[in-house]
């Protein structure tokens, strides 16, 4: 694809494109198995889901110190901090399934979870080392990382889930781990230049910033688009299990879901350059209404692979169409915490969807996890609209 050549790719885009690749599956496992190790050693069903939610939690409390880090030692020390604790994950998860222990299990998800916010940074990381034209395509090339993501993450828990019998996905965990260190030899090449003086000082107040019709538009449509998608795909392997489908076709149905969330990037930047950051996003939050839709309509495996599929790719319209109207929105001094921020507004409000899913699906059903998606993606809609008629009255 034309993303990746020799024009479009700088060396640096492509070794953060290959740790998104590897991160990314750091999520897809934990996405993939949580719920399930949940419901084997929680005390309670309804906290099943627990694990993954502490996985969003995780990634939430770990969006402002990385945007601090990165501001004062350099976004390199950042990414090193992060892949550490990526292999943390991977031997705390581990020996929490030799010992059904649910609670440390949880402690490894939340170090996954604050990995995972390292690596979302990437594609903020991406647009530094280009010029302003090609930030859309850099966040997009980093952002088409995870289609390999959606491949290696739910193969690698096909194939090492019962390598370790009976401890289910015990190596699946250690293998998690492995992982997260080959990430961290990648990135330890990475030329990113330490922040300046004049990086890590000044800039507007951050209350500033955030009063932005635009930034106010990109906050909410990424939050809705991360949290709907999040609610929908937390549930939907356990959904699966509970309607007595096969844990394979979770898992491919989880695999195919990934993909289709990192897959559209190779040309999600290009349709960004072209139509514009909101009508993107824009898209994205109808397709993942038309999920909910093919949700409702029936509980066989294609109608949730279908649903997965669609959610995925209505999840990379709206975030990185979102993603890229936060670039547009600070200045360069401004950049490491406004885009943290921004992660921890998307990531914080995340941990709502996360925690009520469990009690949500186990109470109500798979159909009240679709119809609950609904309000929100109406309410982003009507920010968006509301931040481009403010940006026009102002053009005026």
């Amino acid at each position: 694809m034309r993303i990746f050549s020799r024009e479009s790719i700088q060396p640096d885009v492509l070794r953060l494109a290959v740790a998104q690749a590897l991160g990314g599956a750091n999520s897809a496992i934990i996405f993939a198995t949580g719920a399930i190790v949940g419901e084997m050693f929680a005390p309670n069903k309804a906290l099943a889901t627990m694990p993954v939610s502490i996985f969003v939690v995780g990634m939430a409390l770990g969006t402002l110190p990385t945007g601090a880090i990165a501001q004062r030692h350099g976004r390199r020390t950042a990414f090193m901090i992060g892949t550490t604790l990526g292999v943390l994950t991977g031997l705390l998860a581990s020996v929490a399934v030799l010992f059904g222990s649910f609670a440390l299990f949880c402690v490894a998800t939340f170090f996954g979870g604050a990995y995972a916010a390292v690596v979302q940074s990437f594609r903020f990381a991406a647009a530094d080392c280009v010029g302003f034209d090609r930030r859309a395509r850099a966040v997009s090339a980093v952002m088409a990382g995870g289609v390999f993501a959606g491949v290696l993450g739910p193969q690698v828990v096909n194939f090492t889930m019962n390598l370790w019998e009976p401890y289910l996905f015990a190596t699946t965990y250690l293998a998690q781990g492995a992982i997260a260190l080959l990430s961290m030899a990648v990135l330890t090449g990475i030329k990113i230049a330490p922040p300046v003086r004049s990086e890590t000082e000044g800039g507007r107040p951050l209350f500033e910033i955030a009063r932005q019709p635009r930034f106010v538009a990109a906050a909410i449509c990424g939050t809705v688009s991360y949290m709907m998608m999040n609610l929908v795909m937390t549930s939907a392997p356990l959904a699966m299990k509970l309607c007595g489908l096969p844990l394979t076709a979770s898992n491919l149905g989880l695999q195919w879901h990934v993909v289709s969330m990192y897959g559209p990037s190779f040309f999600t930047g290009r349709l960004i350059s072209r139509f514009g950051a909101p009508v993107i996003v824009t898209s994205g939050l109808l397709l993942i209404a038309a999920a909910a839709g093919v949700g409702l309509t029936g509980i066989d495996v294609p109608h949730f692979w279908l649903a997965l599929i669609l959610l995925g790719v209505g999840w990379n319209f709206g975030f990185v169409g979102a993603s890229t109207l936060v670039l547009e929105c600070h200045r360069p001094e401004e950049r490491a915490k406004v885009q943290s921020f921004n992660d921890f507004i998307v990531f914080g409000s995340m941990v709502i969807g996360s925690f009520a899913s469990g009690g949500l699906l186990t109470a109500y059903g798979w159909s009240a996890v679709c119809l609950v998606t609904l309000p929100p993606l109406a309410f982003a809609l009507l920010t968006l609209g509301w931040a481009r008629s403010q940006a026009m009255r102002a053009a005026v």
